[in-house]
């Protein structure tokens, strides 16, 4: 036996156990993918608020973002839940209600559509609450859930309040910067309103900024804009001072909020330090 056979022996010994243990391997995650096709849930919080939003919006639909464990498929096929009732402050047909819940086709991505109704949200007193509605996979003939306990429910919350932004110094105090006057809720609604106008004016800037701190600003680290100062205080302070600021608004502003500081500074003053 010459070099070259034997150093064929060799190669062929070395690769037919590989090539029968990945044989193998396909056959494995093709039997489990056809018979244990599994569905969870994929974000921890789950949270909305119509604070921020215009006030003739009335209707918002949260998607309840799941993810399969299973083939692909050319049809669309439906998620089994069920309402935890006893985790649940939140009315079906009052304050919310359901689209239908699929996986689309071709994808292992898919959503559980909850569309809230703002008018509602508030107690027998008319005062605005925050609801919960609590979401559990079930097995439904098409998926069954998958991973831990702790994959297969969530917790969704929602109201129209408006609250301070979640945004703190470095010690944990909350920080709401100079650059935007006092705190006030209707300030917070204007700030957003020509935050999300930035997606028609400059849009990939925006989808950076959203990345970074939120679709509605909820998570600005420190209150500090950094890289974005300029852009802030050109599209965002700027156009709501002149709001602000503007007689012909006076009288609507006082009439919603009459407590409203109208204490927003000039953001092109001398003594006006960078925004941050």
């Amino acid at each position: 036996m010459n070099i070259r056979t034997i150093y064929r022996t060799v190669v062929a010994a070395f690769f037919l156990p590989v090539a029968m243990l990945l044989s193998s391997c396909d056959e494995e995650y093709l039997v489990f993918d056809t018979t244990n096709p599994g569905v969870y849930f994929t974000r921890d919080t789950l949270e909305y608020s119509f604070g921020v939003t215009p006030v003739d919006i009335k209707r918002y639909t949260f998607n309840v973002p799941v993810r399969i464990m299973a083939a692909l498929s050319d049809e669309t096929r439906p998620i089994g839940y069920v309402v935890n009732a006893d985790k649940t402050t939140a009315i079906e047909g009052v304050h919310y209600e359901f689209g239908d819940a699929v996986i689309p086709p071709n994808s292992i991505d898919g959503y559980i559509p909850v569309t809230f109704f703002r008018e509602n949200l508030k107690d027998e007193e008319g005062n605005k609450i925050r609801f919960q509605l609590s979401l559990q996979l079930v097995e439904n003939g098409y998926f069954e859930p998958a991973l831990d306990n702790l994959s297969q429910v969530r917790l969704l919350k929602f109201d129209d309040m408006i609250e301070q932004p979640k945004w703190y110094t470095a010690h944990g105090t909350k920080k709401w910067p100079e650059a935007f006057g006092s705190w006030h809720p209707y300030t917070f609604i204007k700030i957003v309103e020509y935050f999300h106008a930035l997606e028609d004016i400059l849009p990939e800037t925006y989808a950076k900024m959203v990345k970074s701190f939120g679709e509605n600003l909820e998570n600005v680290p420190y209150g500090d804009f950094n890289a974005y100062s300029v852009i802030l205080r050109k599209y965002i302070v700027s156009p709501l001072y002149n709001f602000i600021n503007d007689p012909a608004n006076r009288e609507s502003i006082l009439e919603e909020y009459p407590d409203y500081p109208f204490d927003v500074p000039d953001p092109y003053a001398a003594d006006n330090d960078p925004i941050n």
